[in-house]
């Protein structure tokens, strides 16, 4: 048996950044030349926890980060202007971009593939789960209004 430190997931064996023990040939043939783990010498171990430790650091000032635009994604409410038939029905549809946009519109930059929703097809108010970070999530409130019909006479 073999110490190895994983550098990436490996179903049924362990997660990234894992020391795990394996068979040699499992390790030697397999792991290690597929770039999945490194030896677990004595000084690949330091390296490892120092890196452990200084990601953790980095880690947490993250999550804060994502907690704090969490909090402020779940107060905020929207408004969305669309174009409509006379019963309420959009033309199209409202879907991440649009959310997206008027997000960046309220001064607030999201990326529209962290924002996840069923296509508003519908007037009235929704909402719009965002991924801030791993597992910490946000609900976006929102209405779709009805664009008004400018009917200047001259």
């Amino acid at each position: 048996m073999i110490e190895i430190i994983l550098k990436k997931d490996v179903t049924n064996l362990g997660y990234k950044d894992d020391i795990v023990k394996v068979a040699n040939g499992y390790a030697l043939n397999y792991l290690i030349p597929q770039g999945f783990a490194t030896m677990a010498t004595p000084s690949a171990k330091k390296m490892h926890a120092e890196n452990l430790r200084q990601r953790a650091h980095k880690e947490e000032k993250i999550r804060t980060d994502a907690e704090a635009l969490a909090g402020k994604l779940n107060e905020i409410s929207l408004k969305i202007v669309a174009k409509a038939s006379e019963n309420g029905k959009i033309f199209g549809s409202v879907g991440n971009i649009q959310v997206a946009e008027a997000l960046a519109a309220a001064g607030l930059e999201i990326d529209r593939r962290d924002i996840e929703l069923e296509p508003v097809k519908v007037l009235g108010a929704h909402e719009a789960t965002v991924k801030c970070y791993k597992d910490i999530k946000a609900t976006v409130k929102f209405e779709v209004v009805a664009e008004e019909e400018n009917k200047e006479e001259a």
